[in-house]
């Protein structure tokens, strides 16, 4: 997962970029043509954007670039990164680096994810 900060980002006006609001149905979107989707946290406790993602992930296999935006913390990364998203835009203030040790911090998992979905021990067999 790529870490950026909020100066980093850049929101896009084209038709190749969306921005969905947390509460639009991935599901409900023409989504030929899109190479990123910007999903929002509005809140830390909001956390309706991961439902979106791993809807956008398993069920409609979008494959281009999915971007947490807004609220987003350290404790929330390892989550993102296992619900389908590539890029998190840091909330302003919180320290990049300490967000990369803490992605650093868990090499692995048991459970499959969105984006790699075979469990571990189906793997290790």
């Amino acid at each position: 997962m790529k870490i950026i900060t909020a100066q980093e980002h850049q929101t896009a006006e084209s038709p190749a970029v969306l921005t969905l609001a947390n509460d639009v149905d991935p599901r409900t979107l023409d989504l030929s043509g899109v190479t990123r989707i910007d999903l929002q946290f509005p809140a830390f406790t909001d956390g309706r954007a991961y439902s979106q993602a791993f809807l956008l992930r398993r069920r409609l296999r979008f494959a281009g670039e999915l971007r947490a935006t807004g609220d987003v913390l350290i404790d929330q990364l390892v989550q993102m990164q296992r619900t389908g998203f590539d890029v998190a835009v840091l909330k302003e203030g919180v320290d990049a680096s300490a967000a990369q040790r803490q992605l650093d911090r868990y090499a692995g998992f048991y459970q499959g994810s969105a984006v790699d979905t075979q469990p571990h021990f189906a793997k290790a067999a």
